[in-house]
């Protein structure tokens, strides 16, 4: 039951894995805390319940990781993928801190696995969480339950005041009742406007209608927007997001990781016209894959399909929904309702352009094209063996960039210039201070995890100032 006389410390805003480890690090400095999570218990977590891994700094091999990944080869990883679209010194900081985040985690219950192998090439990059991003919340939950962080579920802020960058209270519904919350500060971290539709068409027309959303459909970007309203500077490009291609067949909410495709390098990609539009070997899947779900929304219809053929088959890990299967290319185009002559031309000039090397799917291998345009760089080999799969692409959103700005405390920035009194923010909506574009696996976990540490700290020390 929500005591509407009590005031708190601290007030946290989201219930993801940003918010909790803003939360629980909040409450080990001494701070009164409350959590509000807009969804119902069933589907607290936001889009932290899809997740399964964490990039992380480690300077040797550990008993999750295997060989080195220093900071540098890191922030080499993450300059590429954004184009240089960044803010280096928060980014550095979120990439030395991973690497005492992860035994943090671990002090707080997650449990990790062993280094992974196969095929996504993450053993030395990337800590996997044992049970995935589900196990990942429950463990800090409990944590912080026992810890006696208040939370409250359907529970969704509607307003924040906000006057010369001081916040003085919250509007909210908690368990259907309309509440003000008081608390000396307030901590953001209650993600995007993925799931806001109408906002995303602000930004994208309407081609933005045939967007699927991965994660929360509770992301509608409410609490971002009193942010921005309120004097809150913000920051990162409205229409960048991590956009992942995924099953054109998926849900239109919350399809999560199950509804990812990971065919796109060991075969050629096509949108409805039947011809290939990008690379699709520029770079290993981890650094590359979240930049498919934009290349979709920009082709006619936010439609394109994957194509492979047998000796592709067991490279990649399935859809959950059936392959699209047949014996020719004239079939598959069928099936798929594309021109035929256009398709089987479109494989013709591919498959005359390979210049095939030793494939290895695992590394930059140079099985490449000559003479094609666009060329494909790795892991080009002709689609000749039936039977021949495709499965339908559409953009899956993951998370927007849009957000507000913040410096190395987590501390937001207002619109004058001036760093805000006692508002703090963590995780997707502040990520556009570091991501401008682009994407790199398990980045968004490590930032939500640092600025997560960082914010409830210092929400906490400003609280008792």
């Amino acid at each position: 039951m929500f005591d509407a006389s009590r005031q708190f410390d601290v007030l946290v805003i989201g219930g993801g894995n940003a918010a909790l480890c803003a939360a629980i690090s909040a409450r080990q400095a001494g701070a009164s805390v409350i959590l509000l999570e807009s969804a119902p218990k069933a589907f607290r977590g936001g889009n932290s319940r899809h997740t399964r891994n964490l990039r992380t700094m480690h300077e040797g091999p550990t008993d999750i990781l295997t060989e080195a990944y220093l900071e540098d080869e890191y922030w080499d990883d993450l300059l590429r993928v954004t184009g240089g679209r960044t803010d280096e010194k928060l980014a550095r900081m979120v990439i030395r801190e991973t690497s005492r985040v992860v035994p943090w985690l671990a002090k707080q219950g997650v449990v990790f696995q062993p280094s992974l192998t196969g095929t996504l090439s993450l053993s030395r990059t990337n800590a996997f969480f044992l049970g995935g991003g589900k196990a990942l919340l429950n463990a800090l939950y409990r944590t912080a339950e026992r810890a006696g962080v208040e939370i409250h579920y359907d529970a969704e802020v509607h307003r924040l005041r906000i006057e010369d960058g001081m916040f003085t209270g919250a509007e909210a519904t908690i368990g259907g009742f309309s509440e003000t919350v008081r608390a000396r500060t307030v901590v953001a971290a209650s993600g995007g406007f993925q799931a806001n539709i109408e906002w995303l068409k602000e930004y994208w027309g309407e081609a933005a209608g045939n967007f699927l959303i991965r994660g929360t459909p509770y992301a509608q970007g409410r609490v971002l927007r009193t942010l921005l309203d309120g004097g809150c500077a913000s920051v990162g490009d409205p229409t960048q997001c991590h956009a992942v291609a995924i099953d054109g067949r998926a849900p239109r909410f919350d399809g999560g990781l199950a509804t990812r495709l990971d065919c796109i390098p060991f075969g050629i990609v096509v949108n409805r016209e039947a011809k290939r539009f990008y690379d699709e070997g520029e770079d290993v899947w981890p650094k590359r894959y979240a930049i498919w779900g934009r290349l979709v929304a920009q082709q006619p219809g936010q439609i394109a399909y994957a194509i492979v053929d047998r000796k592709a088959e067991e490279l990649f890990l399935p859809s959950v929904y059936p392959p699209i299967r047949a014996e020719s290319i004239a079939e598959l185009a069928q099936k798929l309702e594309l021109d035929t002559a256009t398709l089987e031309q479109t494989v013709r000039d591919f498959n005359a352009a390979c210049r095939p090397g030793p494939f290895d799917p695992q590394t930059l291998d140079g099985s490449r094209t000559e003479g094609l345009e666009p060329p494909k760089t790795h892991w080009a080999r002709p689609l000749d063996t039936p039977r021949f799969t495709a499965f339908p692409l559409r953009p899956g959103i993951t998370f927007t960039y849009l957000g507000v700005k913040v410096d190395e405390t987590a501390r937001i920035q207002m619109q004058d210039g001036k760093p805000a009194a006692n508002l703090f923010a963590a995780g997707e909506i502040m990520s556009g201070s570091i991501l401008g574009k682009g994407y790199l696996a398990g980045f968004g976990m490590a930032i939500g995890s640092v600025f997560g540490t960082i914010a409830g700290r210092s929400a906490a020390r400003t609280a008792r100032n």
